[in-house]
């Protein structure tokens, strides 16, 4: 089977930012035997980068390494069974249809998920999460390509260290395992997440909401909140919600009153970036042709013909104001490339 290589390939379409970037040659995977193709050009075409829905990225420059793209197809019920039900789906699926049809197959358990942009494959890269659920807490197992042995693996989920906003596939040395298909295994009975303020807020007039419920709440929220990355190029939530000890909160809830501050376990409290971001006066401010927007101050946009460059100085100068301010150092959510 011959694997076709394209080269001098525009990224521009292949990430939600919009920003202009070029990859040397990219590689577009349609199924687990062509990914094997992959492995055995390794020392050939390697080494690799791999690109998932390109909603978590953020390209300041050209990409030398050459570029994999996932597009395995297909969705299944593995297991129905009395405790849950297992389903899996290729990498190349987009999240947010996955997760709609998994509901009309009667299966609940993703809906605080919804319209999380990106694909099946990249979700359990950033262990995505919204609305009080993470992927980890449904998450089954991934198979993935070891492109530097050629072996199938199947990993689990103690195998993906998974923590906020962060896996296994974060890490360094995991670079070269490349994910084709992701499972989930879905609870019963169904119970409803609805710990996130907003959401409660949103379904308080409804009695025993159900998972549809549940999802056209959180659809309406994102949607209110969170610009279309079709419209206005973004990639989400571009900067971590900062997790500090129980004393340096109650030392920055002195200084700054109304600091909104959430259990983290062991002592730990979750600070809200957003309301961090906002208070220093960032949110819809402009810098050239990047911005952050008006509706979300944890979102950083692309005003119109911005460069990567030019939206990771506006990330860095939010940084290094709340930093001054704060005492807090922000991670960036996206990878930056």
């Amino acid at each position: 089977m011959a694997l076709e290589i394209q080269e001098g390939v525009d990224l521009t379409p292949l990430n939600t930012f919009g920003v202009p970037a070029k990859a040397r040659a990219l590689v577009i995977v349609h199924s687990v035997e062509e990914a094997l193709v992959l492995a055995e050009k390794h020392k050939e075409w390697g080494p690799y980068f791999f690109l998932g829905g390109g909603s978590n990225i953020l390209f300041t420059r050209d990409v030398e390494e050459t570029l994999v793209k996932v597009e395995i197809p297909g969705r299944e019920v593995v297991d129905d069974g009395p405790d849950g039900t297992y389903v899996e789906a290729g990498a190349g699926e987009e999240w947010h249809p996955f997760v709609a049809w998994t509901l009309s197959k009667g299966f609940p358990g993703l809906e605080n998920l919804a319209l999380i942009p990106g694909t099946v494959g990249g979700a359990p890269v950033q262990n995505i999460g919204a609305y009080g659920l993470e992927l980890k807490d449904r998450f089954h197992s991934v198979e993935v390509l070891d492109v530097k042995e050629g072996t199938l693996k199947r990993l689990f989920s103690p195998d993906l260290r998974f923590g906020y906003r962060h896996s296994l596939f974060k890490e360094e040395g995991a670079k070269h395992l490349l994910i084709l298909r992701v499972g989930v295994f879905l609870p019963k009975p169904w119970v409803p997440v609805l710990e996130y303020p907003d959401l409660r807020k949103a379904l308080a007039s409804t009695d025993d909401p159900t998972a549809e419920d549940i999802f056209s709440a959180v659809m309406a929220i994102r949607r209110h909140k969170l610009p279309d990355p079709a419209a206005t190029g973004n990639a989400g939530s571009f900067f971590k919600n900062p997790v500090v000890d129980e004393a340096v909160y109650q030392d920055l809830l002195k200084e700054h009153p109304g600091l909104p501050g959430y259990a983290a376990g062991e002592g730990k409290v979750k600070l809200s970036a957003a309301w961090i971001i906002d208070r220093l006066g960032w949110k819809g401010k402009t810098l050239g042709r990047a911005g952050v927007a008006p509706t979300h101050a944890l979102v950083l946009v692309n005003v119109g013909g911005a460069t990567g460059q030019e939206i990771l100085e506006l990330a860095l100068r939010i940084r290094e104001d709340v930093e001054r301010a704060f005492g807090i150092r922000l991670e960036f959510e996206p990878t930056i490339y």
